[in-house]
């Protein structure tokens, strides 16, 4: 066998594979033999049938299969050894195996397009800094969660006239002899309409362009109760008839909202009440911040890492893989994102191998543990050592035929290879407002 690497621009390759009878006929051989033991043929004794009606019956598909498993062994084989760092896959010149005469030929000559990445360093040390962004919390944002809670659980009362945020319940005429039950939300309906269904009482009647108060067709079916299909076309006024209006009333701070917030007897004062909003608040901040620093670790090991892409390969390969049809302009539109998750995807394998940082087995099950546990709405820390849940846990991680472990695992991996790297480099914290977090997020997408 004759193995060439032929290097080109833009670190792409072609592998130029040679093959000589010596290669692959003593295979050729061997296989003709288990035929002859396995082959019922009229006419001969059974595992005596003749080596030459073997190869003349089956000979040119033994051929095709003992040499294509002997390229897909030699392939694999020489990038190792040539220690070749490649991304996709090799891929084959179909133009030139379509030419091979398989019954005559005795020399066979295959190639191979192979997609190259450069050596490249990364700096993990303190020289690199990062910054943390972390929101401040103040009094406001405890008010205003305090706030939001109460409305999340508001009760209704009636009242004798409509205002903003009120919900109307009522009729609305569909045509001269029928009606449809139904309400309004005014909390839905535009700013600039909304005064036409306020300052309204029972047994009033409002006549509006519904249209210009529910552009949506999923709303308009709503409220005329029709299929989402019926509706495109409808355009016209339509009056509305108040039967009742209620108004939702905040929730009052007492023992009942607090147990239903974080269960029974977990606060019992409004300040420990404050206190457990704020922890909560923090905590979700916390992991704002965290998860937006991972993002700024990721962005800068992709901006300063020298590493160049076989980008034409990259292309050719990502059509051949797949199963529908895409054009190269569908490419092209996600193309820049795929090479930053494979600029990042080689820069972490690279840390983690340098590093020897790497998730095991019992890391996966911890991991699977908190995300079952938080399917059920709980803590992974309260039910840490609860052995009930290890069956769910297992089963979870043998779904999709192995694929829910390697999603963990490659999860695992991942955090494991970050928070490796904020121990080596310098983390500068810097607190921000939450419009300003949305925005610094917002750039770092």
């Amino acid at each position: 066998m004759d193995i060439t690497l032929d290097k080109k621009e833009n670190n792409e390759a072609t592998l130029n594979i040679r093959l000589f009878p010596g290669d692959y006929e003593p295979k050729i051989e061997q296989k003709v033999k288990q035929y002859r033991k396995q082959v019922n043929l009229k006419g001969f004794r059974p595992g005596k049938v003749p080596a030459g009606v073997i190869k003349r019956m089956y000979g040119k598909a033994i051929k095709v299969e003992e040499i294509n498993e002997l390229l897909a062994q030699s392939v694999p084989s020489y990038i190792q050894e040539n220690d070749l760092k490649v991304v996709g896959e090799p891929l084959p010149d179909l133009s030139e195996a379509e030419k091979i005469d398989w019954e005559n030929q005795s020399e066979f000559s295959f190639s191979y397009d192979l997609g190259l990445v450069n050596d490249f360093a990364y700096d993990l040390s303190d020289q690199v800094t990062v910054t943390k962004h972390t929101i401040g919390l103040t009094d406001e944002t405890i008010d205003e969660s305090i706030d939001n809670l109460r409305n999340r659980f508001s009760t209704n009362e009636e009242v004798d006239e409509s205002q903003a945020e009120d919900t109307l319940k009522g009729s609305i005429q569909l045509d001269s002899d029928t009606t449809h039950e139904t309400e309004i939300n005014t909390s839905m309906v535009p700013e600039e309409k909304r005064d036409q269904f306020t300052g309204l009482k029972v047994g009033d009647s409002v006549t509006f362009d519904i249209r210009s108060v529910f552009p949506e067709d999923t709303d308009v079916a709503f409220l005329l109760g029709k299929q989402h299909d019926e509706v495109a076309d409808v355009k016209s006024d339509f009056t509305f008839t108040v039967a009742e209006i209620t108004r939702p009333v905040p929730a009052e701070i007492n023992q009942e909202f607090f147990d239903q917030i974080f269960g029974k007897d977990a606060v019992s004062t409004e300040e420990e009440f404050r206190d457990k909003v704020r922890e909560n608040i923090k905590e979700n901040y916390d992991r704002e911040s965290d998860a937006l620093l991972s993002r700024s670790i990721r962005n800068h090991y992709i901006n300063q890492t020298d590493i160049q892409l076989p980008e034409g390969f990259l292309k050719r390969w990502i059509l051949s893989r797949q199963d529908e049809e895409i054009s190269e302009e569908q490419i092209d539109e996600q193309f820049g994102d795929y090479l930053q998750d494979l600029k990042w995807s080689l820069v972490s394998e690279k840390i983690a191998k340098d590093e020897e940082v790497q998730a095991n087995h019992e890391d996966v099950k911890i991991k699977a543990r908190e995300l079952v546990l938080s399917q059920f709405g709980m803590q992974g820390s309260q039910f840490g050592d609860d052995e009930r849940f290890d069956p769910i846990v297992d089963n979870y991680l043998k779904g999709e035929n192995g694929n829910n472990y390697m999603q963990v695992f490659n999860q695992v991996q991942s955090e494991k290879v970050f928070d490796h790297i904020k121990e080596k480099v310098t983390i500068e914290e810097k607190e921000v407002t939450v419009d300003e977090f949305n925005q610094v997020a917002e750039e770092t997408k």
